[in-house]
């Protein structure tokens, strides 16, 4: 409990200044033996008695972290809903009407509430990591996809460059230029068979290379 009375920082009372003004010494221990209950309890932390605190954690805070556990389903974080709940109590104690309910509901409807934006805090984390995550993945993939590409493009043009040279023209003309087989005649000067001929061989060779290098990639 040393944590959660460190973050409260009230002033206390001096009981000698209290006993120099002629004024009792020791409220909280005569509201102590007058009254045991929540209310009396809370009364003793807004004279800034420590203890009650702790009797107050003591006497409540299993079942603040049992719902906070329930609604959360995190240990972790059910404790630091627990944890939070009853710094604010120390905070600001004066906030517990006993008039309009209970110590517990009080500290149940407070670490619902706690619990709720944690868990909206981590969904909307998980969110963000999630379509992070999910954007790096495609641009890794399209970067793969350009990179296979070129690479499956220089291995093509390379296959090409191979060939003999009346076998290069017509497979360039055919396949980057998209003239048809008599327009590949026309402007080789050669008859379309022979254009046709010079094709086949050129497909066939291309076939041979480049088959075992797509059967590799796939």
């Amino acid at each position: 409990m040393q944590t959660l009375v460190a973050k409260r920082g009230a002033a206390r009372r001096d009981p000698a200044a209290c006993a120099d003004l002629g004024q009792p010494i020791g409220r909280t221990d005569i509201v102590r033996a007058v009254d045991s209950g929540d209310s009396a309890l809370v009364a003793r932390i807004v004279a800034g008695d420590e203890e009650a605190l702790g009797e107050v954690w003591e006497r409540h805070g299993p079942a603040v972290f049992g719902h906070a556990r329930r609604l959360t389903g995190s240990a972790s974080i059910a404790e630091d809903v627990a944890q939070e709940v009853f710094v604010s109590l120390w905070a600001h104690p004066e906030r517990f009407d006993p008039g309009r309910g209970s110590l517990r509901g009080y500290l149940g409807v407070h670490a619902r509430r706690r619990a709720i934006d944690l868990l909206r805090q981590d969904s909307r984390r998980s969110t963000r990591e999630k379509r992070h995550f999910t954007m790096n993945e495609r641009r890794e993939q399209v970067a793969d996809g350009i990179e296979d590409a070129l690479e499956l493009s220089g291995t093509v043009r390379g296959a090409i460059a191979r060939l003999p040279r009346d076998q290069r023209e017509a497979v360039e003309l055919a396949y980057f230029g998209g003239l048809t087989h008599c327009e590949i005649a026309a402007r080789l000067g050669i008859p379309e068979g022979t254009a046709k001929s010079r094709l086949r061989l050129a497909q066939a060779k291309l076939r041979s290379w480049l088959e075992p290098v797509a059967q590799g990639a796939s």
